[in-house]
């Protein structure tokens, strides 16, 4: 489609961004990279501080912004490294990079967006444990195909971009400052920080958000802060749950070892050090030791290097998390990669694959609900958890507005 300003002077005249572009740390970073935006990903640091850019403190940009909406007029939202975002109207229509922030939408009781970076990656059916919650995906559109273009952003017409621009400009060869101003202006502004992988070098000049700190930004987006202090409350009794279930001497607690397992049938493995950040999140509040931390495999995101099934017989977890096999069910993760490991020479002589320890390792990607059905799974296959450690009923309920 062409680019001419035909479409109703764009979205600026009901919704825009103040000072975005040349806001504090905008594009920092912004050298371009070669890497495929189909690799694997790693996790976010969960800590930040706005200090760093400037922001309001929550509470201040929280009255703000109801006072601001109840009287008709514009409100703003900060987050590095966007800076202020100043919304005319609350967003109808978005864009989301990937499945976190998506199911933060879902929890806010928003329509789910319009795009995400890769559909498959937005894993749906945790939503069949909350009773009466559910997405469907089958029309979303995926932003990334082999590149990003554009017109995909024309297309989708969304009233915000809950991405972070560095990641456009940097996860692959193609988008450059130019484009990112183009967008925001003839489309809607981006909102958004990589909260899942501090892997990347561009991301070093602002700070990581943890995955409530991005969600209460999020919130203020959308104007549903009532719903993000209700799930608030729902994580901190969450996290008092989960910590009683961890046992209190680290030596019992298992060695754990995550790696990307690509096919049913995989023979080498990309490893995950558990590290900060929004991807990890429920092995380190379960305070599982990680097996590969005490050797010296590097990191994928460190070095793209692979292990093979005799170095994870070197190392020998207590239990094996394999990702990339979020889309199968537990049955049909056992039926395919375990039961290969099973009849390797080399793989069933590890520990977790004769116990009966080798489990999907978690989305890449995961916001409040995601977190407390994985985190549930988790507690269950580390520390043979029977418990139910939060209410799915409740989950349930706010979603639907029940405070």
């Amino acid at each position: 489609m062409g680019h001419d300003g035909s479409r109703s002077r764009t979205r600026r005249d009901v919704l825009k961004a103040s000072g975005v572009l040349a806001a504090s740390g905008f594009l920092a970073g912004c050298s371009g990279s070669s890497d495929s935006g189909a690799a694997t990903e790693a996790g976010a640091t969960d800590a930040a501080t706005d200090t760093a850019t400037g922001t309001p403190t929550e509470s201040e940009t929280a009255e703000e912004t109801a006072t601001e909406t109840e009287s008709g007029e514009s409100y703003s939202v900060s987050m590095p490294p966007v800076g202020e975002v100043t919304f005319e109207s609350v967003p109808e229509t978005w864009v989301a990079n990937n499945g976190s922030w998506a199911d933060m939408g879902v929890a806010l009781g928003v329509e789910p967006p319009e795009g995400v970076w890769l559909p498959s990656r937005y894993h749906t059916r945790y939503y069949d444990e909350i009773p009466g919650v559910s997405v469907d995906k089958s029309g979303m559109t995926a932003l990334y195909s082999d590149g990003v273009s554009k017109e995909v952003f024309y297309e989708l017409d969304g009233d915000v971009h809950v991405a972070d621009p560095n990641f456009l400009m940097n996860r692959f060869k193609g988008w450059e400052r130019a484009d990112v101003d183009e967008v925001s202006e003839q489309v809607a502004p981006f909102f958004g920080n990589s909260i899942f992988s501090t892997g990347y070098t561009w991301h070093e000049d602002y700070p990581y958000l943890s995955l409530y700190e991005a969600f209460e930004k999020l919130s203020q987006v959308f104007q549903e802060q009532e719903r993000y202090e209700a799930f608030a409350s729902l994580h901190e009794e969450f996290q008092s749950n989960v910590s009683s279930v961890v046992p209190s001497s680290k030596s019992e607690r298992p060695a754990v070892a995550v790696v990307w397992a690509a096919g049913d049938e995989p023979e080498s493995f990309s490893p995950y050090l558990v590290g900060e950040g929004t991807s990890f999140k429920q092995w380190r509040d379960l305070q599982v030791r990680d097996a590969l931390a005490e050797t010296d495999v590097k990191d994928f995101h460190e070095t793209r290097g692979k292990i093979d099934y005799e170095t994870l017989l070197e190392i020998d977890p207590d239990v094996l998390l394999c990702r990339g096999h979020e889309s199968q069910t537990a049955e049909e993760f056992q039926n395919t990669v375990v039961s290969f490991m099973k009849d390797h020479q080399t793989a069933s002589s590890l520990t977790a694959v004769q116990n009966g320890d080798v489990y999907r390792g978690g989305p890449l990607y995961q916001g409040p609900i995601t977190n407390f059905v994985v985190t549930q799974r988790a507690a269950e296959q580390v520390y043979g958890v029977e418990e139910q450690l939060y209410d799915p009923q409740r989950v349930a309920d706010i979603v639907a507005g029940e405070f």
